[in-house]
């Protein structure tokens, strides 16, 4: 058996600790589940943003190209040069590739789910969620709750979305996702 090169193992030792902040924890109740429609998002979009994720212990960063069209959500991480996660999803399935070294709790459904509820119109995201949960805009700043508990917000640095900054507070798994997205 071929052992990893150091390459290979810096990048998934990154990337294991980049994503564990947007990583489920056993003892936090299970994730929205969201999944929009490509198309819902309104508009196409070809982006490269730069994450960083802050969590208690840490802060990691990721480099990835998006693709949004009608048809499909495409994206593409990268560490230290080297793919780590890629996912796409056509509005029904979601395919995701993974470097061998990313621990299985980094979900790619997890990560489509930060991305939508940063991304899509807000009046999109409504119409999907499960009695008890809403979100709000007002102004800059999107709130998701359930049951009244604030379960993240989102604070944006302007308009459209997906330009310029923003930081996706997640509360319940403790963690922030500051997104830098770079001029089209």
């Amino acid at each position: 058996m071929k052992r990893p090169s150091l390459p290979d193992l810096g990048a998934g030792l990154v990337a294991a600790l980049l994503l564990a902040g947007c990583a489920r924890t056993p003892e936090a109740p299970a994730r929205l589940g969201l999944r929009l429609p490509p198309a819902a998002l309104g508009t196409a979009i070809s982006v490269q943003q730069h994450l960083t994720v802050e969590r208690p212990g840490g802060t990691n960063d990721l480099d990835v190209a998006l693709e949004v069209d009608a048809a499909h959500v495409g994206l593409v991480g990268l560490a230290f040069g080297q793919r780590v996660l890629s996912l796409d999803y056509d509005g029904s399935a979601l395919k995701e590739w993974r470097h061998a070294m990313l621990p299985a709790q980094v979900r790619a459904a997890d990560v489509l789910e930060d991305l939508q509820l940063t991304l899509w119109p807000v009046e999109s995201i409504a119409q999907a969620l499960p009695a008890g949960w809403r979100i709000e805009d007002q102004g800059l700043t999107r709130t998701l709750r359930r049951d009244g508990e604030v379960i993240a917000t989102i604070t944006y640095g302007g308009m459209p979305r997906w330009q310029g900054r923003a930081v996706l507070d997640n509360v319940r798994y403790h963690y922030r996702l500051t997104i830098e997205s770079a001029s089209e």
